[in-house]
């Protein structure tokens, strides 16, 4: 009992009782013609009887089997008659033929269907008594509009429905490979970071070795003592050398080693873009900046002059550099105006942002903290440009926060830094701890250089340190970025969006032919048919003289044309039979016109009428 309920629920929720009962009611509803259920066809009534049970087993083999669902009311339909189009049937066929279409993806099960339909009348034609060629052309034309054109009704629906659920897949692996390269592109910029650390490690670390060289050659050293000077200069050396190798590992394919010292300024760089013919002017307000905020106030700078130079050529660009006393924060701000050529639109190539829109998800302006802006991903930069979502990671590593967008008609970039070394360790600490013992260990290594000469073994042991600490972190950003490449790798959305289009394509392009193709081919088949038929049944004028009454049918036929004025019987526009007669035939006159015609009229087998009738209902 529980089975047969939750069938029935199933059946409720797919839809298939919904259907079976679309299918069913009208063919009790539909007002046959009186020849259809008429030999050589079974009664209708029976057909109907039986077509109940045998539509609901349509129905619900319909989604594994559909040519079998669509078989079943084209198998009713020639049963009740060889033409197959019936009003009872009628809504029934093109329902199921419409799913056949649907539920299938290849054209074969549609076209064999199609083409099986058409054989089983042609097969009828020959073992069925009554059924005449003249029925199988109908029965042809017919199945072009009740199963074909159905049928690539549904082919069309099921082609729409893949294009657009391709469109959504294409959408979401976009939106994923989004996120993926903003990802990447904050893992390449941490690179850049360890790059930077590199440069100014390096450059501590040699110091290290200058005062340990400088102690070993001391006249006032005993011996030990310069031995431990040259063991911490050896150190020093092979730690520098050790940084070098492993950041060159770091680098990106094709990336070319720095040409700028690691010292320079924002100064030099605004002179340098001044020099080049940019009208740029730096407002330069602020003090000395921790390393960390002092390499990300460099980037800001040259990434926005480099936007501004590549999208708006020939603007003003203003570069400020403030306090911010009572907030803790520096602020550097590159500001463009209107280029020449106009505004800037509010979606910038390359860059990817709206009016207001922090490089955040689209949040709204309100201040976004470093640690809730940890791990979300960044819009996408169009073009294949992803400067300002590197240059977001780098203001987020040293506790700031970045703002760009549209700013009357031009483009402003606004980031703010901490002051003090505090907030830049504080915003860091979500994303890298191993960087961050790297920057500790920076300092500590600059502090022993400066005291090398107290605690030469100290400082030795402290470059050590230094060198396999960087290590670490250089090779955990290196791993993190190569995984980031390999799970960035571009989709094949694309393929698949022109694939599902070509195939919808295609199906409107089938839609049209097929039917023309069987337009086509029935005419000519069709009138072919007529015209040699029409000139089959002209009755002689002189064996019409000839015929007298009494005479038997069977010495007749030979003398008699082989078909009659209508193949498929009596005429629709003759007289009624002479009373008492058991069977009238209609022959024409004239190969051109089916009126008049002669009628002759057998009772016990013998002639019994001749007459000549109008077969055309006045």
């Amino acid at each position: 009992m529980n089975r047969l309920r939750d069938m029935v629920a199933k059946a409720f929720r797919d839809g298939d009782l919904l259907l079976w009962a679309a299918i069913t009611v009208p063919m009790f509803l539909a007002n046959e013609s009186p020849e259809v259920g008429q030999p050589p066809g079974l009664p209708l009534s029976w057909v109907r009887i039986a077509a109940v049970p045998l539509l609901a087993l349509a129905v619900a083999v319909g989604r594994r089997w559909p040519v079998v669902a669509a078989g079943v009311p084209a198998a009713l339909a020639l049963a009740v008659t060889p033409e197959l189009y019936t009003d009872s049937f009628m809504i029934t066929q093109l329902l199921l033929a419409f799913l056949l279409g649907r539920r299938t993806a290849s054209m074969r099960p549609g076209l064999l269907f199609f083409a099986g339909v058409c054989l089983a009348g042609l097969a009828a034609v020959y073992l069925v008594p009554g059924v005449t060629l003249s029925n199988w052309l109908s029965l042809v034309t017919n199945a072009v509009a009740i199963i074909l054109l159905p049928w690539l009704a549904g082919r069309y629906a099921r082609q729409h429905d893949e294009l657009v659920r391709t469109g959504w897949e294409l959408a979401e692996r976009l939106e994923r490979e989004r996120d993926l390269i903003g990802e990447r592109m904050r893992l390449v910029e941490r690179s850049r970071i360890a790059g930077d650390m590199h440069d100014s490690l390096g450059h501590d670390l040699s110091l290290v070795a200058l005062s340990a060289a400088a102690l070993q050659v001391h006249p006032g050293l005993d011996e030990p003592a310069r031995k431990a000077a040259a063991e911490l200069r050896a150190s020093a050396a092979l730690a520098t050398e050790r940084l070098r190798e492993i950041i060159g590992v770091l680098r990106e394919d094709g990336e070319t080693a720095p040409v700028l010292p690691s010292g320079d300024t924002v100064a030099a760089l605004v002179n340098r873009a001044a020099a080049a013919g940019m009208a740029v002017r730096l407002d330069d307000g602020l003090g000395s900046l921790t390393p960390m905020a002092d390499r990300a106030a460099y980037r800001v700078v040259q990434e926005a002059l480099t936007n501004a130079a590549k999208h708006a050529p020939g603007a003003a660009v203003t570069v400020r550099l403030d306090a911010d006393p009572a907030a803790g924060e520096a602020v550097i701000s590159v500001v463009n105006t209107a280029p020449p050529a106009g505004p800037l639109p509010e979606t910038l190539p390359g860059m990817g942002v709206r009016p207001g829109q922090r490089l955040d998800r689209g949040l709204p302006e309100a201040a976004v903290q470093p640690e809730q802006r940890a791990g979300r991903g960044l819009p996408q930069a169009g073009s294949g440009g992803y400067g300002l979502v590197s240059l977001d990671e780098r203001v987020r590593l040293a506790g700031g926060t970045l703002r760009a967008g549209p700013a009357d008609g031009g483009f402003a970039v606004t980031a703010r830094l901490p002051l003090t070394a505090g907030g830049a360790v504080h915003g860091a600490e979500a994303a890298s701890p191993t960087t961050e013992g790297a920057v500790h260990t920076a300092e500590a290594a600059a502090l022993t250089a400066g005291g090398a000469a107290l605690a030469p073994e100290g400082a030795a042991l402290t470059a050590e340190a230094a060198s396999l600490t960087a290590e670490g972190a250089a090779l955990a950003v290196g791993g993190a970025a190569l995984t980031a490449g390999d799970a960035a790798a571009p989709p094949d959305s694309r393929r698949e969006l022109a694939l599902a289009r070509r195939k919808i394509r295609r199906s409107v392009i089938d839609a049209i032919w097929m039917p023309v193709v069987a337009a086509a081919a029935l005419l000519p088949l069709t009138s072919g048919y007529d015209l040699y038929t029409a000139h089959r049944s002209v009755l002689d004028a002189g064996v019409y003289g000839e015929l007298r009454v009494g005479q038997s049918l069977a010495s007749l036929k030979s003398r008699l044309p082989a078909y009659q004025v209508d193949d498929d019987g009596r005429p629709r526009g003759a007289p009624a039979d002479p009373r008492g007669t058991d069977e009238c035939r209609f022959y024409r006159i004239s190969a051109d016109s089916p009126s008049p015609a002669h009628r002759l009229c057998f009772t016990s087998g013998r002639l019994s009428h001749k007459d000549t009738v109008s077969t055309v209902r006045r």
